[in-house]
């Protein structure tokens, strides 16, 4: 899967991801776009991706896959976290 139409959520705000995923649809004419999230910032890629799906795009685009896993990493103090990370998979209809 060659992706370079991933949308990582993260501190911005919450329409700055929204837009950037319908600009990908619209503008670049992505088949499929990627929304990925770390940690805290999972339930807001859900919100990101229902709302392309429900709002902006409705009837256009459709969940196709959803990837659930963690990644383990030295945090600041050198002390080994795991974080939860997920992939929703967006596809044009």
């Amino acid at each position: 899967m060659a992706n370079d139409n991933v949308v990582f959520v993260g501190n911005k705000p919450f329409m700055n991801y929204v837009t950037s995923v319908v600009m990908q649809f619209t503008t670049k004419n992505a088949d499929t776009v990627v929304v990925k999230a770390r940690g805290k910032f999972i339930s807001k890629a859900v919100d990101v991706a229902e709302v392309v799906k429900k709002r902006f795009l409705e009837n256009q685009v459709e969940v196709k896959d959803i990837k659930i896993d963690s990644e383990e990493f030295k945090n600041q103090d050198g002390k080994d976290v795991r974080v939860s990370t997920i992939e929703i998979e967006l596809v044009k209809k």
